[in-house]
């Protein structure tokens, strides 16, 4: 087995034997939700992270007792997934307060203690400033996350120290380099691996113990390194936007002759294209990383730094073609496309914009409009 199929098993499922062994061995699994999320303050309690998906969710029907119609699917698969029990696996579960929607959706799982009333869960959102400029901003988000250290300290009965948080900044920065390194070779003419496998890896990087999915991470660039490249392709492509954890999405792209090499969007690049500084405090080195990190819509004002790196990653890697993919009432990326609709005209830049819900659903118009978007590109 290669190590693409060997990482794509943990993309495809929720619970995968990594995290099985972890539980047996007594050890604790914490979902969060945002690259903005500290990881490292996981990793230093000596505990999992785990990226929140509802991955396997073939139905939103328990979530919409709880959600509006007009809430995006994901969060109503999140909820259905978490009424059926499919994240008693999890100890804890932190987010950020990204959108309203979302804010509703973890006041449920307050109200409801899901997964299990039995077993409470360690429950906290983050808030996080909606901007990365003034001198409010950095203080605010120290204090934050010394919070979050305070509140999994009391509530798990442990002690985080400065020294733990340092070996979990380093391991996890580790992470993000071989993530850095292995997106690098796609900017090759020839990529040895398509889009659909590079976001299966970096889910299955979310998805694993950090000391382990480095040891993979690592076979993964050596086999890499002697792959083949692949040619047969009609047009590279950038894919932009929500939140997208299903490798098969890309795919259906890729089965028309496109070759997805770039990405902006939560699960692949602003995951771990920034890392954090390991010569800072702590806390304020994870503070600064927010701050510093492809930013999200949500943060204000940041629209010309987001546009700079996509320009930039364009550029890069040889991007023919844009897509931006927005979940279905998503109004921050709603807002985001149509910037970016705006700059991509003047930019002579191919740009198709796509409604989705989170499963994948309506394959055949997909294909039709990605088929069009292809012709117009003209390779």
């Amino acid at each position: 087995m290669s190590m693409i199929e060997q990482l794509s098993g943990p993309a495809k499922a929720l619970l995968n034997p990594s995290i099985e062994t972890w539980r047996q061995q007594g050890k604790k699994v914490l979902a969060y939700y945002c690259p903005y999320v500290p990881e490292e303050m996981i990793v230093a309690a000596g505990m999992m992270p785990f990226a929140m998906r509802a991955t396997g969710s073939a139905s939103s029907e328990e979530g919409d007792i709880y959600a509006h119609s007009a809430t995006c699917s994901f969060i109503r698969h999140i909820l259905d997934h978490a009424m059926n029990g499919a994240y008693n696996f999890l100890d804890g579960f932190i987010s950020i307060d990204c959108c309203d929607p979302f804010r509703r959706m973890f006041d449920v799982w307050r109200r409801k203690r899901v997964p299990v009333p039995e077993k409470p869960l360690f429950l906290q959102i983050l808030s996080i400033p909606k901007k990365v400029t003034g001198e409010e901003v950095l203080p605010r988000l120290i204090n934050e996350f010394a919070g979050l250290k305070d509140n999994m300290e009391q509530y798990f009965g442990l002690k985080i120290t400065d020294e733990d948080l340092r070996r979990a900044i380093k391991t996890c920065n580790e992470t993000r380099r071989l993530l850095k390194e292995i997106y690098a070779l796609r900017k090759r003419p020839d990529p040895p691996l398509t889009g659909g496998q590079a976001l299966e890896i970096v889910i299955a990087a979310a998805s694993l113990p950090k000391e382990e999915c480095n040891n993979l991470l690592k076979e993964l660039l050596a086999e890499l390194g002697n792959a083949p490249g692949r040619k047969d392709y009609q047009a590279r492509l950038m894919v932009i936007g929500s939140n997208l954890d299903n490798p098969d999405y890309l795919a259906v792209m890729e089965e028309l002759g496109g070759l997805v090499v770039a990405d902006y969007f939560c699960n692949g690049t602003m995951y771990f294209w920034e890392p954090v500084d390991e010569t800072l405090p702590p806390l304020e080195a994870l503070a600064r990383r927010v701050l510093k990190s492809p930013s999200c819509p949500r943060m204000i004002g940041d629209f010309p730094r987001r546009l700079e790196l996509i320009h930039e990653m364009v550029k890069d890697y040889l991007v023919d073609g844009v897509i931006v993919q927005r979940l279905m009432f998503c109004d921050i990326w709603g807002s985001e496309a149509t910037l970016l609709r705006w700059e991509a005209r003047k930019a002579g830049l191919p740009l198709l914009v796509l409604e989705r819900e989170y499963a994948l659903s309506g394959v055949g118009q997909l294909k039709t409009r990605v088929q069009a978007f292809m012709e117009t590109i003209g390779r």
